[in-house]
């Protein structure tokens, strides 16, 4: 990595500790008192007091936020493939997709607390909120396909599966990682709302729950701890799954070129 690239990739984290020492710096000033506005250093503080609370929750959440987001791609996929296949069947069932999208998980959340167990129905909603922008855009990738290219595989007689392995599914792949990023980063925020949902009620284990069992003891520092590591799994995920699109793409998409060269 050249100097000017350096340069750039630190430029977010200057400013971000810029940020951290100007709110230390107002919280000092002030005489902030914590638990109206703890500073940054009685955040790191409560986190390491807390790591034996914390730390299991934050294992709890990001478990669940990978198996619902594991879950959503296999289902989102296998479900795109199928529409694609069909107009018919996806007039069909593209209104139930968007139904489940566009009505709030809040508002889902505590009715799938009267069926299910805490544990499932916040993987159940975190699979719900990821799922969707995977299956929209996968099946817009797969009915993107270069006409030209189709004309070719036309021209020599490709069979629907050749059609499918070598041209459709590498046409859909930057759309369909597009989409997974997007997932990965909703599905933390599923798990997160359904487990606000069933800490108010008393139940539950991750983070969120920690967040709500700290407003009860109005222990605030103790928020903001768990709010920070939720912030931080989630940028976390949207690197990693950021890293592993760079990684497929590099050598022949040109979202993933190089603009320096």
């Amino acid at each position: 990595m050249t100097a000017s690239k350096w340069r750039e990739a630190l430029i977010p984290l200057f400013v971000f500790l810029l940020t951290l020492a100007a709110w230390e710096a107002i919280v000092r000033i002030k005489s902030i008192p914590p638990y109206i506005l703890p500073a940054p250093s009685a955040i790191a503080a409560k986190l390491m007091e807390d790591r034996s609370v914390l730390l299991p929750s934050l294992a709890v959440t990001l478990g669940v936020t990978l198996e619902a987001l594991v879950a959503a791609t296999i289902g989102a996929v296998a479900l795109a493939l199928l529409l694609s296949q069909s107009k018919w069947l996806e007039r069909a069932l593209m209104p139930f997709a968007i139904v489940l999208q566009v009505t709030p998980i809040i508002a889902i959340a505590p009715l799938l607390l009267i069926y299910l167990t805490p544990q499932t129905a916040v993987l159940v909603c975190a699979f719900l909120v990821a799922f969707f922008p995977i299956l929209s855009n996968t099946a817009l990738g797969l009915a993107s396909v270069d006409h030209g290219l189709q004309d070719v595989f036309d021209l020599y007689h490709a069979t629907g599966w050749q059609k499918l392995i070598y041209l459709r599914l590498p046409s859909a792949l930057p759309q369909f990682l597009a989409g997974v990023r997007t997932g990965g980063g909703l599905a933390l925020i599923g798990a997160i709302v359904a487990e606000l949902a069933a800490g108010a009620s008393g139940q539950g284990s991750g983070l969120a729950f920690r967040i709500v069992e700290a407003g009860f003891r109005l222990d605030v520092p103790r928020m903001f701890a768990a709010l920070a590591l939720i912030s931080l799994s989630g940028i976390a995920i949207y690197g990693a799954l950021a890293w592993l699109s760079h990684l497929l793409l590099r050598n022949w998409h040109e979202s993933a070129r190089d603009r320096s060269i």
